[in-house]
């Protein structure tokens, strides 16, 4: 991701990268949103928030991604120490804002009921696109990482590691403890956490750059102007 220097941007556009993230991040909640009414599981990402809230229900999925969201930030806070900027303070009330943009999608959600072993494939379908899209916006603002890929980022730095590599060990790893808390959770089964996974899994980077190839300079131009 190329890194934009805030100090050479105006007033304005600076403002209009921020907006932009924002809608971003309520498009990304909705996809999330979208996928887990589909109930064949949540994006890696979102996998282990997804597992926590389906056993500890007192807190909302909005919350749990949130929590999960500050635990991110801190874990880059542990591996760059003095090298961290306090610029990306900024991913607090931003993940604070993605988790109620999930809740407030969740809610949207609740007003339609869905039936079917296809049905759900096409919410599971039609959320990563929706989240896909949102991602996309979010490269093009171009102003704070989500929390999840500046931690990878920061693991990339600190073992000096491919950040492509690290991304997908990333992903994996989420799938994998949302997996291992179902089966502690649920008496050995596995909830929350399915064929939707991996879909999302493999689908929400295509569709990035499919967004991308068509956004992306239409938007900055958008922007910059």
């Amino acid at each position: 991701m190329k890194e934009v220097k805030e100090a050479k941007m105006s007033k304005k556009e600076l403002t209009r990268r921020y907006l932009l993230f924002v809608i971003s991040l309520f498009i990304s909640a909705l996809g999330v949103a979208i996928t887990k009414k589909g109930e064949l599981g949540v994006s890696p990402i979102s996998s282990v928030a997804n597992a926590l809230s389906m056993q500890f229900s007192f807190l909302t999925l909005g919350n749990w991604l949130i929590i999960w969201n500050c635990v991110l930030i801190l874990g880059q806070i542990l591996l760059m120490k003095r090298k961290f900027q306090l610029i990306q303070l900024l991913q607090i009330p931003l993940s604070l804002l993605f988790g109620y943009f999930t809740d407030f999608g969740m809610w949207l959600m609740s007003l339609f009921e869905i039936d079917g072993y296809i049905i759900r494939i096409i919410f599971v379908i039609i959320g990563t696109l929706v989240l896909g899209f949102g991602i996309s916006l979010s490269v093009i603002a171009n102003v704070v990482m989500n929390s999840g890929e500046a931690f990878v980022k920061a693991l990339a730095d600190s073992l000096h590691k491919n950040f492509g590599n690290l991304k997908v060990f990333f992903d994996v790893s989420c799938v994998v403890t949302a997996v291992i808390l179902s089966l502690v959770f649920f008496n050995m089964k596995i909830e929350g956490t399915r064929e939707g996974t991996i879909v999302a899994a493999l689908l929400t980077g295509i569709v990035v750059k499919f967004y991308l190839k068509f956004l992306n300079k239409p938007l900055d131009k958008l922007l910059t102007r």
